[in-house]
């Protein structure tokens, strides 16, 4: 199967399965010289791993990382960083009952006819388990971006089904279960989920993700645009079905006057592009905002087809987030993470020693 890469010069591969003994990934182009241990990475991992409140799946993981290569003596070496990460509870026969059919919402009936064998158990290669690769490679990226340039990347949940959220701190986001900025919506969000899960349903959700402190720069026009290379990576998540850069859609309703975002000598006047412009950074705040669809395994019956055709009716068990939003925060953070870091090596490469006479109005000078 292709499509297990991504990157350029920070580029990612990963491999497994949901129900396969381990997770794995390389990541190849980070520079050497970085500190880096187990507990760099297993920090976003335990973010992202499943059981960590009733509002989650409750299959049980320790999600450990195992570092293989390019490591030496606590610092990146340069080379091809190798890592696994074991599954340790799977429940595979909770899909026997879906082997000859397909799952409304999800990728069975696709890997079928695209390839003609699929492994059903947990959606196989399809699992969002598989997201435990990018946290790991945007846990290096973060602590690379953040050494080297100052960058943090952080990002927040901002709706829950009709639940939206106002930011009010960064401070309490991962003191609750929902990367909630706004701690007076926590018990609501609680009963919520906790009626969603009763009735067997799901909903979606919105994550909001910034990066502060990218330099004005980084970037490629026409192929290579930073914001492109953004939307294509927060769009290769699991169950994401929107993407918004800056103001998104409300540019829509915007006009030209209000959008464009005004130039003076103290910095921008507002941040309607979301700190790209032509593809290319300005030094403002990088802003980004996804959408992800209902969880599609719910226990109420859905109609579908068999392997022959047929129709049937298909209810999902076994152990599934009724938001699968509650736990993408991390994973967001780490995609914007990657594609950054990847545009840096890019811009070091080809414009390390250019020096515009323009001094920035916002944000540090290109590196």
């Amino acid at each position: 199967m292709s499509g297990n890469s991504f990157g350029h010069l920070y580029c990612v591969t990963s491999f497994g399965e949901s129900h396969g003994p381990a997770y794995g990934g390389v990541i190849d182009g980070c520079p050497p010289g970085l500190e880096l241990n187990d507990a760099d990475i297993q920090k976003d991992l335990d973010r992202r791993k499943p059981g960590t409140s009733r509002h989650v799946t409750q299959r049980r993981e320790s999600d450990r990382i195992e570092i293989l290569s390019g490591v030496f003596e606590g610092k990146t070496t340069g080379t091809a960083i190798g890592f696994m990460i074991r599954n340790e509870d799977q429940r595979s026969k909770d899909y026997s009952e879906i082997a000859e059919t397909f799952r409304p919402g999800h990728a069975d009936y696709t890997y079928w006819q695209k390839y003609g064998i699929r492994d059903y158990r947990g959606g196989g290669r399809a699992s969002a388990r598989e997201t435990m690769i990018r946290v790991v490679a945007g846990a290096v990226a973060k602590k690379w971006l953040r050494q080297a340039y100052g960058v943090e990347v952080r990002g927040c949940m901002a709706q829950i089904g009709p639940h939206r959220m106002a930011f009010k701190s960064w401070d309490g986001v991962d003191a609750n279960p929902f990367f909630c900025a706004d701690p007076d919506m926590v018990p609501v969000l609680e009963a919520f989920l906790d009626d969603l899960r009763a009735a067997g349903d799901s909903c979606g959700a919105r994550v909001n993700v910034i990066a502060a402190g990218v330099p004005v720069g980084w970037g490629e026009p026409v192929y290579g645009r930073l914001d492109s290379d953004i939307a294509a990576a927060m769009m290769g998540i699991n169950a994401v079905k929107g993407v918004e850069i800056g103001a998104g859609f409300a540019s829509v309703e915007q006009r030209g006057s209000e959008h464009g975002d005004e130039l003076t000598p103290e910095g921008f006047a507002s941040n309607n592009a979301g700190g790209t412009l032509g593809g290319i950074s300005t030094g403002q705040d990088i802003v980004v905002s996804i959408a992800l669809k209902p969880t599609s395994s719910i226990r109420l019956p859905r109609r579908s087809i068999d392997k022959r055709g047929a129709p049937v009716m298909v209810k999902t068990t076994g152990r599934h987030d009724p938001c699968v939003g509650i736990r993408a925060t991390p994973i967001a953070e780490a995609m914007l993470a990657c594609v950054l870091m990847d545009h840096a090596l890019r811009h070091r490469a080809q414009c390390g020693d250019v020096t515009p006479p323009t001094p920035p109005i916002a944000g540090r000078a290109p590196r």
